[in-house]
């Protein structure tokens, strides 16, 4: 409902402007604590005006026409420089007939295909891999509800050395079967990495494996076919348990096999610029020192050849690509771009995260010093499982669990997207969980209790009480009421601008924002206890907060459990 009243606000301020005949640029509207919807045009319009910018916010305003009916705006005043406009009962009204007609965009825009986590397949995920796999999640999650067709994507890279160094390794020790598929992978590849360390007659071994495994040796294949697939499947299971799904999982030896990497190197050489280093190909790229290789002296293909022969074929089947890299791959995303530019292919726009630390310190899963997604799952369900255990002793314990699974599992996604992708964040085990610091919890708590107060009201009788229905929207005057639906209407708003901007860390923030709104309209609004009247306009206001609370925890991929 905000955007529509901003669009009205952008209507109005126009008209006014061009009445005025002031030319402007930007209508520099923005939210304030003085209004809901301010202008800074004045400002800007100052400089070429020559005159103080509250005078020509002035002579705006008297130019203004707020239409009389059917309008969202109460009223537009000037505040020295700014313009400040207000929302009217009409916009509080509506906004709650929106939530409850369900909030879903009836925009259908274009196709995007995101690729995300694509952890190699040589071990499980550890906490690194957690913050790209959530954030690509929610980027999905919030374009759909903006109306995007998604298809996500996980790019396997199949054809590495590592890869090679677990099927070299699966031949000379047995996995461990009592283990989860991903883990067993792992000891392999720790085990045979330390071999091949020590011995560089095993390195040639090794690459001679990566060569006719490119070259479709059929023996090979299977070997391979059977590490990752058993990989995979374990990664999966810890994916499904963070309630992510991938639709389509890309190997890159596809690319390789079909001769779409041949046919990217010969394009490269005839349109770039190639240096040879022995036998080896680079292409120096405009603007970037350091060359791209994209060709080994065995004659070999690279993961960086094969990923511009990947993203040649998903430009063929989108009108968006969308890659969440780690800050590591900062340099190869813009080698991407520009050899991609030499192909002719539009470059995918990029979501770079840092780093996520534990106090334990650095991660390496060939040195076998990783904390796997596995234990860190296991760890924080225990310990929501121990603070349950504490505050609900009315639960048998397969209630307590079930409730510990999703407070767990919500503030480790919560805490994995709650910042910018950009900042370095570290993870606490005790902070991710505790509600008075506002994370995951402290919002489902939020959902918990406007689900608690509607099923009173229904076990006390006060049903059928719908924004359609039977209430008078201008009883709901109290300031934090006024808070809480205005805080309702900036949803669309929200979503809109996080998949414009590729900005999922919006939505965390709006959601924890949302709850403590709502904390702050229970305590200073009896429900239950209101007069007749009022208590039906305020079940409506708490069951838009329902609503849109498990809406954003959605968007967050978190559940939102009805008691905690």
């Amino acid at each position: 409902m905000f955007l529509e009243f901003k669009k009205e606000v952008e209507c109005v301020l126009k008209d006014a402007l061009e009445k005025a005949s002031y030319k402007y640029e930007d209508l520099e509207l923005e939210e304030s604590e003085h209004a809901d919807i301010s202008s800074r045009v004045a400002f800007s319009l100052a400089r070429t005006q020559k005159k103080p910018p509250e005078i020509i916010a002035e002579d705006i305003v008297t130019h203004l026409e707020i239409p009389v009916e059917d309008t969202l705006i109460a009223n537009a005043v000037s505040a020295g420089p700014y313009i400040n406009f207000s929302v009217n009962d009409l916009f509080l009204h509506k906004t709650l007939i929106g939530i409850e007609g369900g909030i879903v965009s009836l925009e259908k825009r274009g196709k995007i295909i995101i690729e995300h986590t694509s952890a190699n397949p040589d071990g499980p995920l550890h906490i690194g891999h957690l913050r790209n796999a959530v954030i690509g999640d929610v980027l999905v999650r919030v374009l759909k509800y903006a109306g995007y067709n998604v298809e996500t994507q996980y790019y396997v890279n199949d054809m590495g050395r590592q890869i090679a160094v677990v099927v070299w390794g699966a031949e000379r020790i047995a996995f461990d079967n009592a283990k989860k598929a991903d883990h067993a992978v792992a000891d392999v590849y720790i085990a045979a990495n330390r071999m091949v360390e020590e011995n560089s007659d095993f390195l040639k071994e090794v690459d001679e494996l990566l060569r006719r495994y490119e070259a479709g040796d059929p023996e090979v294949v299977q070997r391979y076919e059977e590490v990752v697939k058993k990989c995979l499947s374990g990664i999966q299971a810890s994916l499904e348990r963070l309630q992510i799904r991938h639709d389509v999982f890309v190997l890159e030896s596809e690319f390789v096999r079909r001769g779409a990497v041949e046919a990217v190197i010969e394009e490269l050489k005839q349109k770039g610029e190639i240096k040879r280093d022995g036998s080896a190909l680079l292409l120096q790229l405009k603007g970037i020192e350091k060359a791209l290789v994209i060709q080994r002296t065995d004659g070999t293909s690279l993961y960086t050849t094969r990923d511009l022969a990947y993203h040649r074929w998903k430009d063929k089947n989108c009108d968006r690509m969308i890659d969440v890299f780690g800050k590591d791959h900062e340099l190869v995303s813009q080698q991407l771009v520009k050899a991609l530019e030499l192909l002719g292919v539009k470059a995918p726009e990029f979501v770079i995260f840092a780093f996520v630390s534990l106090p334990s310190g650095s991660l390496s899963t060939r040195a076998g010093r990783y904390i796997s997604a596995d234990d860190l799952m296991e760890k924080i369900e225990e310990r929501a499982y121990n603070e349950v255990d504490k505050r609900r002793t009315d639960l048998d314990d397969g209630k307590k669990r079930e409730i510990a699974r999703k407070v767990g599992i919500g503030a480790l996604r919560y805490d994995m997207v709650k910042v910018s992708p950009d900042k370095h964040i570290m993870f606490d085990f005790d902070e991710a969980l505790d509600i008075e610091k506002k994370g995951a919890p402290f919002v489902q708590y939020s959902h918990a209790r406007a689900c608690s107060i509607l099923r009173a009201a229904e076990e006390r009788g006060f049903v059928g009480q719908s924004p359609t229905g039977d209430y008078d929207p201008t009883l709901l005057r109290e300031r934090s009421e006024i808070d809480l639906i205005k805080k309702l209407s900036k949803l669309d708003s929200i979503i809109e601008e996080a998949a414009s901007e590729l900005r999922p860390h919006l939505v965390a923030k709006y959601a924890r924002e949302l709850a403590e709104i709502f904390n702050l309209f229970y305590k200073d609004c009896p429900v239950l206890n209101a007069e007749d009247e009022l208590r039906k306009a305020r079940l409506v206001l708490v069951d838009g907060a329902r609503i849109v609370l498990s809406t954003v925890l959605d968007m967050l991929g978190i559940e939102a459990p009805e008691e905690m």
